[in-house]
């Protein structure tokens, strides 16, 4: 799990993805027969198949949700525009990563409003606005205004832990789809079709890497990789679970951005009961991946999403059973080489 390790550690919101691409071509650019960037970040790696003319891109963003400084006040404390979806019960007292033009710098981020001790009983009941967040740099305001600039990135900051038989992480979502790009594109020797393993950029602020991508790889199939919600947990009734952790990779019939190719869907069901590899079926009410945007780019692809359960999704402590990303790639390789 190394390798999921250093991906999960990096920092690469919406936009500022630059950090996690250099790292991904380092591992893929001695494994492929071409690779480029397009003018919008996304990272294209191609293996080709002798003698055919069908292509299967496969996606994973690289993009974490983050913020964006949007203003800097007159005692240095930051004022963040968020880069996708955050629920504000889960920022309480986090430590951030700013990145500024002279290196990063580390910030407690923190909701306005008073401390425990002498809130009153209704400002104890509150749960902020993501607008009354602030990032407290520790340091007098003139410095901070030196160091930073109003549009610099932040990102959660928390390293990778080993808890029991998971692995848990901020950027889970989606480093986990980028860890099955990278191990996809070092394994796979003989692909039956062409393959275009695409690192794309902006999925969690609207999936806009996928569909400018879609239309330069112009693909016959699309296959997204990213997360899904494992609600088992306690105080949520069995039917609404979506997955569960340890039970295999998750083949989505629909989400609220795409409703899968039904042919893909069963013919990624018979590899998988014909290899033995341990899957469940995922219908998720809400939200969506780049397969949204690749199966309407251009003139459209057969698409679908193969999807990781998680625990905890946009959070700091994202959890996974690696036997699910392993059974996940496993599923991948076996139609890209059937």
């Amino acid at each position: 799990m190394d390798l999921l390790r250093q991906l999960c550690e990096l920092h690469g919101i919406p936009g500022r993805e630059e950090q996690v691409r250099d790292f991904i071509l380092s591992q893929v650019k001695d494994h492929v027969d071409s690779y480029d960037v397009d003018p919008m970040g996304n990272l294209i790696c191609r293996k080709n198949a002798e003698g055919s003319d069908e292509t299967v891109m496969v996606a994973c963003h690289m993009d974490e949700i983050g913020f964006y400084v949007r203003y800097i006040d007159n005692n240095g404390f930051l004022r963040l525009q968020p880069a996708g979806g955050f629920d504000p019960r889960q920022l309480f007292s986090r430590r951030v990563l700013v990145r500024t033009r002279n290196g990063d710098r580390i910030g407690t981020l923190y909701p306005s409003g008073p401390p425990l001790h002498v809130a009153s009983p209704e400002d104890r009941k509150k749960v902020p606005e993501l607008k009354a967040f602030f990032v407290d740099m520790g340091l007098p305001a003139d410095k901070v205004k030196e160091e930073v600039r109003v549009g610099d990135p932040v990102s959660l900051h928390q390293t990778f832990t080993e808890i029991g038989d998971l692995v848990s992480c901020k950027a889970m979502d989606n480093r986990v789809a980028c860890w099955t790009g990278i191990r996809l594109l070092q394994q796979l020797k003989k692909p039956t079709r062409n393959i275009a393993v695409v690192f794309t950029v902006q999925e969690e602020v609207g999936l806009r890497g996928a569909i400018t991508s879609a239309f330069t790889v112009a693909p016959t199939y699309s296959v997204a990789i990213d997360v899904t919600l494992a609600c088992d947990t306690p105080h949520t009734d069995k039917e609404e679970y979506i997955s569960e952790l340890g039970k295999g990779a998750c083949i989505k019939v629909m989400d609220s951005s795409t409703i899968s190719d039904y042919e893909l869907v069963q013919t990624f069901v018979d590899l998988a009961e014909s290899q033995n590899i341990p899957h469940q079926m995922e219908l998720l009410p809400r939200g969506g991946t780049d397969a949204g945007a690749l199966q309407r780019a251009a003139g459209g692809s057969k698409a679908i999403t193969l999807s990781v359960p998680t625990r905890y999704i946009h959070t700091i402590c994202e959890s996974i059973n690696p036997s699910d990303l392993q059974d996940t790639l496993k599923l991948l390789q076996a139609f890209c080489e059937s």
